[in-house]
């Protein structure tokens, strides 16, 4: 039985980090989904709603094959913070996230966020490649 945390933002991050998730879990694992916002004035409807559905798609790509629990937070939070939380919360065996692929010039940094998670986490780690930026 082996607990993953996944963060995620979108739809597609989902499904990308479903779609690596897909051929390690199986029955009795649990996949803990976490979208993080900051709330107040940096957080609008949009945000919450593509949260919703960004968590919606990992219990439709993966309900069948695990447990899956969703959970949004709206705490003022950085999102390092609250997957970093989670991963304690939920005693992960390990962490999921998704990293955006840059260019050669911008490859020497990742996100702050990814920068934050690697720099902290306490777990082994899935850094899952996103779609390629300009």
């Amino acid at each position: 039985m082996t607990t993953y945390v996944v963060g995620t933002t979108s739809v597609h991050t989902s499904a990308t980090l479903c779609d690596y998730l897909a051929t390690r879990v199986g029955q009795g694992d649990t996949v803990v989904a976490v979208n993080s916002l900051r709330g107040g004035d940096d957080t609008t409807s949009r945000d919450t709603r593509d949260g919703e559905d960004a968590l919606n798609a990992v219990t439709s790509r993966l309900g069948e094959r695990c447990t899956v629990e969703t959970h949004q937070y709206v705490r003022g939070n950085d999102p390092h913070e609250d997957l970093l939380a989670a991963v304690d919360e939920f005693d992960a065996d390990e962490l999921v996230i998704g990293i955006r692929k840059r260019n050669p010039t911008a490859k020497v940094v990742f996100g702050s966020t990814a920068q934050s998670i690697l720099l902290n986490a306490d777990v082994p780690m899935a850094v899952i490649p996103l779609v390629s930026v300009e």
